[in-house]
């Protein structure tokens, strides 16, 4: 690896580090000839992932797009990033375990609409209006109807569970 300041080849390892729940290792490094000290990550370079948009234009799957957008439907709510990260990485899992080399857009919409409606409602209803592309009050109201109606269903199950114990 070679030093970011310096560009010589002679670096070492200081310490290694597993991160991202085994999926990545953080190495810290210092350089022998100047002594900087730099973070590197190693991770599985999996085949690349195409996605195919509702247009039937194609692009790399990208993985900080997907958290761009996250980060914006979460600004100003208790959605921690570390939170946000696991989703991404949970997505990512199930599309390259499905092993098709294209995926649509839709499918990873829905991916995260479904994950991020249990981590945060106003969050979910963000995403969901650029992702449905919402375009008046009405759809709008119809996604806050299915949200009631999916909450009442999990609390009459939930009662009912306990009921049973």
């Amino acid at each position: 690896m070679k030093c970011s300041q310096c560009n010589t080849d002679d670096t070492k390892v200081i310490e290694s580090r597993d991160v991202a729940d085994g999926e990545s290792v953080r190495r810290r490094r210092a350089c022998v000839a100047c002594g900087y000290r730099f973070t590197t990550y190693e991770r599985v370079e999996r085949p690349q992932l195409v996605v195919v948009k509702n247009d039937g234009t194609r692009q790399l799957f990208n993985r900080q797009k997907l958290l761009a957008g996250l980060y914006r439907a979460c600004e100003k709510t208790s959605v921690a990033s570390l939170q946000l990260e696991q989703l991404v990485q949970s997505i990512e899992h199930e599309l390259y375990a499905c092993a098709d080399s294209e995926v649509r857009s839709g499918r990873i919409g829905e991916m995260v609409m479904d994950r991020l409606s249990a981590l945060d409602e106003v969050a979910y209803v963000r995403f969901a209006s650029v992702y449905r592309r919402f375009t008046d009050i009405a759809s709008f109201e119809k996604e806050l109807s299915h949200i009631r109606e999916r909450k009442t269903h999990e609390s009459s199950t939930s009662e009912l569970s306990s009921v049973k114990d």
